[in-house]
């Protein structure tokens, strides 16, 4: 495993305006000098909106084209998550989606009630860990954060560390920003692996302020990255052979409970 080189966008959002977002998402992505992973916040093309019906995309259309352009076109992999309606039900639904095309999805499991997303919505049922350049990543969104089972790693026969890089995608307002930044560290440091979150700026329509707080953490819970309130992209390498002496002089995972969800 080689080490693998981040960055997260930060960014203030355009409420509800798909093809302003993709603009602004499309010149800061260019910005970026050499990286291997892109990460945008969560539901980037509208915002943290509960208006579904008129702006969501069906698999394969508008939004996922531009990501597999962008991604095609850096040489990048790129991921974060937008509105979808498939089958008659809308997602809140992430894209990994690969330098060569190809693409994995996770649709958001524990959806933020307090807003109403349940009522708009529909959870997801399956985690997500994908591979790419050796190593494995465990893609999630923003309210998963709060829900230390579903993000847990968990041992089998075949590995005893199920991912080395816990990835959140947000729109967390700073209200609870508190919250975010604990829940992020304690997340790397349980699971003794990389933790990454991104995390909008700015105002939405709903009068939420939004401060950032986009952060990376190592295995031991150290601040690798960090940026409040500030339009920006935050690039960080992770280092394999660290994460690899983490887990070597730090067995605790070894000693983890047995358990599966039901």
């Amino acid at each position: 495993m080689q080490d693998l080189t981040i960055s997260l966008i930060q960014a203030e959002l355009h409420w509800e305006e798909i093809d302003a977002n993709l603009a602004m998402f499309e010149e800061m992505i260019w910005s970026i000098d050499q990286t291997d992973l892109i990460v945008l916040p969560e539901m980037f093309s509208t915002g943290f909106s509960m208006n579904a019906k008129n702006h969501a995309e069906p698999p394969g259309g508008k939004t996922f084209k531009w990501m597999r352009q962008m991604a095609n076109q850096r040489e990048v992999a790129i991921t974060g998550s937008y509105i979808v309606k498939e089958n008659g039900n809308f997602f809140n639904r992430l894209y990994f989606v690969y330098p060569d095309g190809s693409s994995k999805q996770y649709d958001k499991k524990h959806l933020f009630n307090l807003a109403e997303e349940g009522e708009h919505y529909t959870p997801g049922a399956e985690r997500l860990i994908l591979d790419y350049k050796g190593w494995r990543i465990h893609p999630m969104i923003c309210y998963d954060l709060r829900f230390p089972v579903w993000t847990r790693s968990r041992k089998s026969e075949q590995r005893i560390y199920e991912y080395d890089l816990l990835l959140f995608v947000a729109n967390w307002p700073d209200t609870r920003v508190n919250a975010w930044d604990t829940l992020l560290k304690a997340r790397a440091i349980e699971n003794l692996s990389y933790c990454a979150g991104v995390n909008r700026i700015g105002t939405d329509a709903a009068s939420k302020n939004y401060n950032g707080h986009s952060a990376v953490y190592s295995p031991l819970g150290n601040e690798l990255a960090f940026s409040e309130n500030e339009e920006t992209s935050l690039t960080v390498t992770l280092d394999a052979s660290e994460l690899e002496s983490y887990r070597k002089n730090f067995p605790f995972q070894e000693d983890a409970d047995d358990f599966k969800l039901i």
